[in-house]
């Protein structure tokens, strides 16, 4: 390559003074906006010149939509029908979705979408693990800004609340650089929002779904409230009169104040504890609407809006094994079945705005999404060890909300560049009225009504109800200034520097209702609604009429289980700056070196039941500063073969939900987490190495190597316990991480083969990664978890030698598929297969819990007819194929228990969306 072409493409490569990001790809506007790319040239060093030069020779009558990716510092744009691969123009090791290979897999979300990409799986709802890292160690942006979690179990907010249709691009970007937040360990996924429109439009969308295991089947429900098919409540759940002014007042539940019987008969509801039975649950549906506009204004710029909002109404059956262990050679404890039949609804709203003027780009987001799931279930548990059965009926509703407004300006001036991002942001979660009643009766009955089920309501000796109510509210504010200047055309320097801000109110109260005294043994078989009903509550609480009927003396009370820490109040301050370089010595050698600094004071206070710092020991206070390092080092061995080498040190902070000392249900995994306040941050080194290839018609090649040192991970392990598994956390000594990627894509364009085939091309995309860990674990490392007794030996928890949770060692993708490149037609067959990983660690000797994903195959198919002047496209999906199963268990070997294991069943959607 000369001088002058050398030059010239490192200008483009720095277009925003050299971030590690690009966004690079251009659509044939008879596509659509989530079409099928326009056919391409083979990327050429005299296009890119071409183009870095502002030369563009595409007929001036073919019309483009522009997509781009916003992240701190400046995004490349590359335009116009040839264009590089947006993963060979990055200065970092990237993978970039944009809406067309979005469209290809046909997932409506983005963490499904996300899960093609080489080396990323999901776990659990929407939680992206990054070459098997758990979610800890993944950063999610939404344009380059932070968001924070609407789900108290995890930091990462759950990539599945994303629809496509707000989504531009997704980039994942796997080397460390500067310009991103230190707290990077697997990568960071960074997703851009839908901008200015090249014309106006509006596009309609609906479509219906249904699974073999849950669509016309049986099911379960509970009434709720009027208007929970929207994933709203109507003031239902809320607490009544009498607990929202105890809950208020901080006076403890046994204070003589407390009027203990309103409280009760307020809580006695039926419609949210009495559990039906549906005979045939309907088909899933979605529907949403996108529309965007723009304007010329002033005398070179563009101003656009752009809204959409969508709602979709799922519903899940899951008929669930669960065992537990009595010990290590897994004899049984408990074992038994759970029917579940979850509803989600899923509503979202985007507004934004967007202005180009010149070369400056502004834009003003604003989202809102609300994910809320209606759960009711019913188990049969067998406790082997006591000789009981166990009926345990649960009802609950989960909301989780995300608001979300940030700014992003873009400015240019020259060879100067100044990047401003500003954002607030604010998640709530709420779980008001989770219920469960246990009835319990004898394995072996001697008589009476032993083999009767019953709830006395004497806290589990035969029997239990309970009530929780908990609500969580997280704030971020945002602020980052990047200033980068071009000093010559082979160095360019930017500076910046980011203030973020997070507090977090998290409150959860537990009651356990028990009867006291002479409880007629004839009551406990009452179902719920009874149980709890007015009339045998005001009984309780009336001697004389129990003297009238002959039973009791009884009464009623109410426990607090969470009265010592109801509440805990969390924050976590970052003031951070950089420095980022990318230097070209020599024709073909471009090095991307930075610095980041990074202050933080992360804290946990426990509140009192009057909201004020109850000075328990379970508080937190990390207030720690790094110095984190990162190159890249690009090598253009040949004009279409180079190679990368990267090394950085990273971090990763625990998240709130695993330092507070709180307990949480999640409805997914079916286990109760437990923080820890003794967990102390995570230090990362990382280093890998790759080559790349790229030939004609958009085709790759790539072979990467990586590793990574982990000092003081945080893994997750369970205990069992009286039917319940508790799930907790504890910094395991060290570990590493290491392991090998290959990517290839190949796109065969099919004109030989006749007239039908002029426009036809094959796509074939396919990805493995191996990865492997090890826990190192030595004779005096200690774990420190307060609640089990404070710091103990490591081998309490870990096993030397066991793999990370969540790794898997084989992670692979396959996509096959045919795509017309004139309009929208494609038929694809999609390829996931994920080897076994550890899901939670298990004491006492116990194996570890495993889950084990297998193969999936899903189909897609996708048309666009024109109809009475509007594009429509058709859209039919097909997943899970094989029918493959949810298996999580634990093994000796020989001997084989399922903890969590429920059938999936096939799915079939259809959908069609028109635009105009």
């Amino acid at each position: 390559m000369s001088t002058g072409k050398q030059l010239s493409a490192l200008l483009l490569l720095t277009t925003a003074l050299t971030f590690p990001a690009g966004a690079a790809f251009a659509q044939d506007a008879s596509t659509g906006a989530e079409g099928v790319p326009a056919e391409e040239d083979p990327a050429t060093d005299a296009v890119m010149a071409q183009e870095a030069e502002g030369i563009d020779d595409t007929p001036q009558e073919e019309a483009f939509e522009q997509t781009e990716i916003s992240v701190p510092g400046g995004a490349i744009v590359v335009t116009g029908r040839r264009r590089q691969d947006v993963t060979r123009a990055s200065s970092q090791v990237v993978s970039v979705l944009d809406s067309a290979s979005i469209a290809r897999t046909g997932e409506g979300d983005i963490a499904g979408a996300l899960t093609r990409v080489t080396g990323l799986s999901t776990v659990g709802n929407g939680l992206v693990y990054v070459r098997g890292l758990g979610d800890r160690y993944s950063l999610a942006l939404l344009n380059g800004l932070p968001l924070p979690s609407p789900q108290p179990l995890s930091r990462v907010v759950p990539l599945d609340i994303f629809p496509t249709s707000v989504i531009a691009s997704s980039l994942v970007q796997k080397t460390y650089s500067a310009n991103f937040p230190g707290e990077f360990g697997g990568g960071v996924i960074n997703l851009t929002t839908r901008a200015v429109p090249d014309e106006s439009f509006v596009k309609v969308s609906a479509g219906v779904s249904g699974d073999t295991e849950t669509t016309f089947g049986t099911g379960y429900t509970y009434f709720g409230s009027d208007y929970d098919w929207f994933g709203f409540d109507d003031g239902r759940r809320d607490p009544g009169p009498a607990l929202q002014s105890f809950l208020d007042s901080g006076q403890s539940i046994n204070d003589p104040d407390v009027d203990q019987q309103a409280i009760l008969t307020e809580l006695g509801d039926p419609n949210l504890i009495l559990l039906q039975s549906t005979d045939e649950l309907p088909v899933n549906w979605s529907g949403g609407i996108t529309a965007g506009t723009s304007v010329d204004v002033f005398a070179d710029g563009r101003f656009g809006v752009i809204a959409t909002a969508s709602l979709s109404n799922k519903y899940r059956n899951r008929y669930i094994t669960r065992q537990a262990a009595l010990n290590g050679d897994l004899d049984l404890d408990q074992t038994g079945n759970q029917f579940q039949t979850d509803q989600r609804m899923l509503a979202n709203v985007m507004l934004g705005f967007g202005l180009e003027v010149g070369e400056h780009r502004f834009r003003l987001t604003n989202l809102y999404i609300r994910d809320s799931l209606k759960r009711a279930s019913l188990a049969q548990i067998s406790d082997l060890t006591d000789d009981d059965d166990d009926l345990i009926q649960n009802t609950a509703w989960y909301e989780r909300q995300l608001f979300d407004t940030q700014f992003v300006g873009e400015l240019e001036f020259g060879d100067l560049s100044v990047d401003l991002r500003a954002g607030y942001a604010q998640t709530q979660r709420e779980a008001p009225n989770e219920w469960e009643f246990t009835y319990s009766r004898d394995l072996n009955p001697s008589g009476g009504l032993d083999d009767v089920y019953l709830n006395l309501q004497n806290g589990g000796q035969r029997g239990r109800t309970t009530v929780a109510f908990s609500d969580l509210t997280e704030d971020l504010y945002y602020g980052g200034l990047d200033v980068s200047y071009q000093l010559a055309n082979w160095l360019g320097v930017t500076l910046g520097g980011a203030y973020t801000d997070t507090d977090r109110l998290s409150r959860r109260r537990e009651f356990d209702i028990r009867t006291t005294g002479d409880y007629p043994i004839a009551f406990g078989a009452f179902r719920p609604d009874n149980l709890l009903g007015d009339a045998l509550i005001s009984l309780g609480y009336d001697t004389e009429a129990q003297i009238a009927a002959g039973i009791g003396p009884f009464s009623y009370t109410i426990i607090d289980t969470t009265a010592a820490d109801p509440a805990f109040s969390a924050g976590l301050e970052i003031k951070a700056g950089y420095v980022q370089a990318r230097v070209e010595p020599v024709a073909g050698i471009a090095l991307d070196a930075g610095v980041r600094y990074e202050d933080a004071t992360q804290e946990v206070v426990p509140l009192g039941l009057d909201g004020l710092p109850s000075g328990s020991a379970n508080a937190t206070l990390l207030n720690n500063d790094y110095w984190l390092p990162a190159a890249t080092l690009t090598w253009e061995i040949a004009d279409s073969l180079q190679a990368r080498f990267n090394a950085s040190k990273t971090i990763a902070r625990p998240q709130f939900r695993e330092l507070i000392l709180q307990t949480y249900y999640d409805p997914e995994s079916n286990r109760q987490f437990t923080g820890n306040p003794g967990l102390v941050d995570s230090e990362l080194t990382n280093y890998e190495a790759r080559v790349e290839y790229y030939w004609g018609s958009g085709s790759k090649f790539s072979l990467a190597g990586f590793y990574k040192d982990i000092e003081n991970p945080i893994e997750v392990f369970s205990s069992f316990n009286d039917n319940t598994v508790v799930s907790r956390f504890a910094n395991a000594p060290q570990a590493e991480l290491y392991g090998a990627e290959v990517e290839v894509q190949w796109n065969k364009d099919l004109y030989t083969l006749g007239e039908w085939w002029d426009s036809k091309r094959f796509v074939a995309i396919a990805n493995y990664t191996y990865t492997k860990s090890d826990i190192s674990v030595q004779a005096g490392d200690l774990v420190n978890v307060p609640e089990l007794g404070g710091e103990q030996a490591a081998t309490n928890f870990f096993e030397d030698g066991t793999a990370l949770t969540g790794q898997s060692d084989h992670i692979a993708n396959v996509q096959l598929g045919l795509e017309d490149l004139d309009r929208v037609s494609q038929v694809t067959f999609l390829f996931n297969y994920g080897s076994k990983r550890v899901v939670s660690r298990s004491t006492l000797s116990r194996p570890d819990i495993l889950e084990n994903p297998g193969l999936t195959i899903d189909f897609v198919a996708r048309q666009g007819i024109e109809l009475a002047g509007a594009e429509l496209e058709l859209k039919f999906e097909a997943r899970n194929l094989t029918g493959r199963d949810h298996f999580e268990y634990q093994t000796t070997g020989t001997t084989r228990i399922e903890n969590n294991s429920y059938d999936v069943g096939r799915s079939f959607s259809f959908s069609v969306s028109a635009e105009f």
